[in-house]
């Protein structure tokens, strides 16, 4: 990690750090496809776990999936399959967000669902204290029934030519090729993450946006 982004990184963590609430603080990492958001949350929960003795709680909303089979209400493959149908958002409140909120009784699960969304994992249920820092990286963190429920959310800016070129070179490895991949980007995960900017408005929303198109040197934007 650069000294610019470990600064960033560090800057971060004392947001996170400072809220002191009744209930663990649910900190989410919201963003495009291949913003970067996995390697930014894992960064996050390190120099947290460095700093503080409060327990630090990582979650990929990735486990979180809608089995495939479930998704029926738009063709397969739609950019609105994708958008309104990948994630399971009832999950993702009920057994993470909101036993870890105000009232909840802090038993919570952080996997329901392979990364294919075809293997059901049930990752038992864990118990925070509540003084523990959950930090949780995914896409469509802000949709409607799950916003309420984060304490401090990031979001990762990137432009669309970003997130085809870095969409692409990541997923040639299972596609057929870079082509196959890039194409997947431009009728799938674009015009799907489109729908969520235009009914969402997650960089406004966000309480931190931070540039994220270099990796080595980000800046924050917004905080």
């Amino acid at each position: 990690m650069t000294t610019r982004r470990r600064r960033l990184v560090g800057a971060v963590a004392e947001r996170a750090l400072a809220l002191r609430l009744e209930h663990p603080a649910r900190v989410g990492i919201d963003g495009h496809s291949a913003a970067g958001k996995t390697t930014f949350a894992d960064e996050l929960a390190d120099v947290l776990r460095a700093t503080t003795a409060r327990p630090v709680l990582r979650v990929m909303i990735d486990q979180f999936k809608r089995h495939v089979d479930l998704r029926t209400r738009y063709p397969a493959g739609s950019p609105e399959s994708y958008y309104f149908e990948m994630f399971d958002v009832d999950a993702i409140r009920d057994e993470l967000l909101a036993p870890l909120g105000p009232g909840g009784d802090r038993r919570y699960r952080t996997q329901i669902m392979d990364v294919s969304g075809r293997l059901p994992i049930d990752s038992g249920v864990h118990v925070s204290p509540d003084d523990a820092i959950l930090v949780a990286d995914g896409a469509f963190l802000q949709k409607p029934g799950l916003a309420v429920h984060w304490d401090l959310i990031v979001y990762l800016h990137i432009d669309i030519a970003d997130v085809l070129h870095r969409g692409a070179d990541r997923d040639r490895a299972w596609m057929d090729s870079r082509e196959a991949a890039a194409e997947r980007y431009r009728t799938y995960y674009i015009p799907g993450e489109e729908l969520y900017l235009a009914e969402v408005r997650p960089a406004d929303r966000a309480h931190i946006v931070i540039d994220n198109r270099n990796f080595d040197a980000p800046g924050i934007l917004r905080d």
